[in-house]
């Protein structure tokens, strides 16, 4: 699969973040650092999902927002089953937001671009070949609690997406999956966000962590009703 998708910085109120997954024991395996990342995620199989369901939450200091979507990859096409408030329900496909796309499409597809990076940006990270990475040699210190873990700094292009510049610090752990990041917007020296990566779950061919979580309880990030349709089938493969 082919990204000719926008990027978003992550989390439509403040430009949050972003991230991607995976592994240590994986630099020793064959295939580019990103082939080895995302297969921890279940990049080879992905090809095999028809369509993705999920719901993105958000925990704010004084509020919790909800979006649903569904998602066919291979059309690129997008659902999102919104509240009266939040416009309804909207359809498209995101290849008509080069041209004449309708203005409900315009205004929440920067929200899926965010959501959808959030749930499986390992797997978009493979795919966005313009970002750039660099792997420590050494162990450094988990920025949320105690521990060490290899980091990887990954920095997109100054130039591209939402929020352009974008840098994201990810410490990987024994588990050849991501244990925390640091996303830093547009390269601020400063953290935008610093957030766990939990509670992984199998969804079909894919492993993905729904539960992301600040360091003071002020702030998360979590997923509902996550599941998959693969092709040739009509059900649907939940979270197990």
């Amino acid at each position: 699969m082919k990204s000719n998708r926008r990027r978003i910085g992550v989390f439509w109120v403040s430009g949050l973040i972003l991230a991607f997954l995976s592994g240590c024991a994986g630099w020793q395996r064959s295939g580019s650092p990103r082939e080895q990342l995302a297969d921890a995620y279940g990049l080879k199989n992905f090809e095999q999902v028809e369509e993705l369901r999920y719901t993105f939450n958000v925990q704010l200091p004084d509020r919790v927002i909800s979006r649903a979507w569904s998602w066919e990859p291979k059309k690129d096409r997008v659902v999102f089953r919104g509240t009266a408030e939040q416009g309804g329900t909207v359809e498209y496909e995101r290849s008509t937001l080069a041209g004449p796309a309708s203005e409900p499409a315009k205004k929440v597809d920067p929200w899926f671009v965010n959501d959808n990076y959030w749930l499986i940006f390992p797997l978009r990270l493979a795919w966005d070949q313009s970002a750039t990475m660099t792997v420590d040699d050494a162990p450094s210190p988990l920025p949320i609690g105690t521990g060490r873990a290899r980091r990887i700094m990954v920095r997109y292009p100054s130039n591209e997406g939402y929020t352009p510049g974008d840098v994201y610090e990810l410490f990987i752990g024994d588990s050849e999956r991501i244990e925390q990041w640091i996303y830093r917007k547009g390269g601020d020296p400063k953290p935008t966000r610093v957030t766990t990566w939990e509670d992984y779950r199998r969804v079909g061919p894919l492993t993905l962590s729904l539960d992301h979580r600040g360091p003071d309880g002020s702030f998360r990030v979590w997923f509902t009703d996550v599941a998959v349709r693969l092709g040739g089938q009509s059900g649907w493969i939940t979270a197990q």
